[in-house]
């Protein structure tokens, strides 16, 4: 019942707003994220403790023993009702039913919810950042395949969304592979930052009490420690850069997705999806629409939008341990990586299926005056001329068509010029003029580095899929340390246990 105090009614810990707004929300998505690394991080505190000779033997079996026991269904499904404050003390009051009050309370010596919530959303945050490296490399696997496939498929590159020159699906996929795999690197280096320690820093100040940080870090999978107990506490840097890292993915992402989206409509129609992966019109029976890769670039917007918000959310807030940065923000945080997983994933499998309109792609780099730039270069190869004049000479031409595609008419418009201004030059020959309007010569002219000739593009394909393998290994390095990791958490405790008899 609500106390009175001058007068007023006031309310129990937790107030029914409180409990109903913070405490009930707070304590269900813990029991979504955070139940599996608590655990963990209860086990390897118990064991460290037992090591240094904070608590005894015994203790720390019967500790252990309480730990085995915990009836972790129960934990899941329980509905938050006020009599305890969140996860961690519900799963202390469900220890001490075991091993005992005093027990329980020894194990949260050396530390705090502070160090332990740090540790937690580490722990989360550095398995999200590995699961979305393994989806990049899955539309790597798939763009790398296509762009081998494609290599020679003639089509437009556009500059300012209009056709501008040709080159090969290839070219364009490389650039993009190119993207994803900073991305990538982005990802995998973010993740050493990432995963370090915070244990040991208990509230803010460490302990006076003799712990070793080390040997929690190595058995909760930590490649070394945060080691300035404050830094521990309060910095976010380490969140932040992931969303970073993860809005520049999404913003690479969202700019193919929505090519790819333009490719697939009539007017371009340069891809074709499979019936998988288009969904029909109610009421228009030809509708064929893309929305898988409508809900690919929504998805990757939602991952990009959410990150942001975390810089805002953060930004400006003091250098502590504060509220703002745990249990009402990293939820949002899971929600971004869960987004842009579910894009990932989505356009790999669109990919894998993909039909490639590879006639017309080729029929429009030919067209529209997109090898212009060639017959320039030509002009000054073959004459000697300054490319300024070549130039010149070649946009006087396309004006002069109104907008109407003739090669036969340009190049006669061109020969008239050399004839008439440039008589003591030589005299390029029709059918050198002829090629260079060819959307296939051009791109077999621009075979230096990052060209998409096949002398330039085809070892970069090479070289792109030969990294996919190599980044897998470095995911897979990842990986190992964190099962690893808990491998050698179970086994200590089994260790420990069997010392004892059971």
């Amino acid at each position: 019942m609500p106390e009175s105090v001058s007068g007023k009614l006031k309310s129990v810990f937790p107030a029914p707003i409180y409990r109903d707004t913070v405490l009930a929300p707070v304590f269900v998505d813990a029991q979504r994220f955070y139940l599996e690394p608590l655990l963990q991080i209860q086990y390897a505190h118990t064991l460290m403790l037992g090591r240094v000779g904070i608590m005894e033997h015994n203790e720390v079996v019967q500790c252990i023993r309480a730990l085995d026991g915990l009836d972790l269904e129960k934990i899941r499904s329980a509905k938050y009702d006020g009599s305890f404050e969140d996860l961690y003390f519900f799963v202390e009051r469900e220890l001490a039913g075991v091993c005992g009050y005093e027990n329980a309370g020894k194990m949260h010596t050396a530390r705090s919810r502070n160090d332990i919530d740090l540790t937690m959303y580490r722990m989360v945050l550095r398995g999200r950042l590995a699961s979305l490296m393994s989806r990049l490399l899955d539309v790597r696997t798939s763009l790398v395949k296509l762009a081998w496939e494609h290599r020679a498929s003639l089509m437009p590159a556009y500059t300012h969304n209009q056709p501008a020159q040709p080159t090969t699906l290839g070219h364009y996929l490389m650039a993009i592979i190119e993207c994803f795999e900073r991305d990538f690197e982005r990802l995998d280096a973010a993740i050493p930052r990432v995963n370090r320690s915070p244990m040991g820093a208990c509230a803010i100040t460490t302990t006076g009490f003799g712990i070793d940080r080390h040997y929690v870090a190595q058995m909760l999978g930590f490649e070394g420690l945060q080691v300035n107990s404050y830094g521990a506490i309060a910095a976010v840097d380490y969140v932040a850069e992931s969303c970073s890292m993860l809005a520049t993915c999404m913003l690479n992402l969202g700019r193919l997705a929505q090519d790819l989206l333009q490719w697939c409509s009539v007017e371009f129609g340069y891809l074709r999806l499979s019936d998988g992966y288009v969904q029909i019109s109610s009421i228009m029976p030809q509708k064929r629409n893309p929305v898988p890769l409508e809900h690919v670039r929504i998805l990757a917007s939602k991952a990009l939008t959410q990150s942001q918000a975390l810089l805002g959310c953060l930004h400006n807030t003091p250098f502590a341990d504060i509220n703002d940065s745990e249990d009402d923000l990293q939820p949002m945080v899971y929600s971004a990586f869960d987004d842009a997983e579910r894009s990932l994933r989505l356009l790999a499998g669109a990919l894998e299926e993909v039909e490639v309109c590879t006639d017309r792609m080729a029929a429009c780099a030919d067209a529209n005056f997109l090898t212009v730039t060639e017959l320039a270069d030509t002009l000054v190869r073959s004459t000697g001329m300054s490319f300024h004049s070549a130039h010149e000479i070649v946009s006087k031409a396309v004006k002069v068509m109104l907008g109407a595609y003739d090669p036969v008419k340009i190049i006669a418009y061109v020969r008239q010029i050399l004839a008439e201004q440039y008589s003591h030059l030589p005299t390029p020959e029709a059918g050198l003029l002829e090629r260079a309007l060819l959307a296939k010569n051009f791109v077999a002219v621009r075979k230096i580095d990052g060209g998409p000739a096949p002398e330039a593009l085809e070892p970069e394909i090479e070289r792109a899929l030969q990294l996919v393998t190599k980044d897998k290994l470095k995911l897979q390095a990842h990986l190992e340390r964190f099962s690893t990791a808990r491998e050698q958490l179970h086994d200590a405790a089994r260790s420990l246990l069997a010392s004892s008899g059971d």
